[in-house]
């Protein structure tokens, strides 16, 4: 079975809203202008292009996405993994043409068979509505988390609010660094 990461940059009060500014959040880009950059805390970001075979998002994240990072050297490694974007409504017209080869799913279920096969990790990116509801459905193993020492307040966030019964974690790694960004890695524990 390969392991689905849900990795995220994450407020202290939990919102994953826009941390590049890319829509019109009011504090969009709060990853950038509000913490002092220090390369070792994204440390993280590296290991996980270099470990993860496959990368899952859905249809919003993958409309944000697929227009920049095909370009960009710092996401070099994920141009030729396999992206599967979980969509409903995206059809395969939309689908852009030089970021490799990339697969709709149209169900949690499709998610689930795609865990099944053989492979390493599968990494999530972004996707706030497809995070709750794989987290709902109990398809993420482990959390990569940057906490950022920022409250924002009004924001998307990455966990779901749906009343269900308390889904333990383990805390794995972590690390604090001199920005006061704080890396948690946390194993979702069955």
């Amino acid at each position: 079975m390969r392991t689905l990461i849900s990795t995220a940059f994450i407020s202290l009060d939990g919102v994953v809203e826009d941390p590049g500014g890319q829509t019109a959040y009011r504090n969009g880009g709060w990853t950038f202008k509000d913490v002092e950059f220090l390369p070792e805390a994204y440390a993280l970001k590296g290991s996980e292009q270099e470990e993860s075979t496959a990368v899952l998002m859905g249809r919003r994240s993958y409309e944000l996405f697929s227009p920049i990072w095909p370009g960009m050297a710092e996401f070099g490694h994920y141009k030729e993994l396999p992206k599967y974007v979980v969509s409903t409504t995206l059809g395969e017209g939309a689908l852009v043409d030089d970021w490799g080869p990339t697969t709709i799913l149209r169900s949690l279920d499709e998610v689930a068979a795609l865990k099944e096969t053989e492979g390493g990790p599968i990494i999530v990116h972004g996707s706030v509505a497809l995070n709750h509801a794989l987290s709902d459905a109990g398809l993420i193993d482990r959390y990569h988390l940057l906490v950022f020492p920022l409250l924002l307040g009004a924001g998307e966030r990455l966990f779901s609010s749906t009343d269900k019964d308390a889904q333990k974690l383990r805390l794995v790694e972590s690390e604090v660094y001199g920005n006061g960004i704080q890396k948690n890695v946390f194993d979702v524990v069955r």
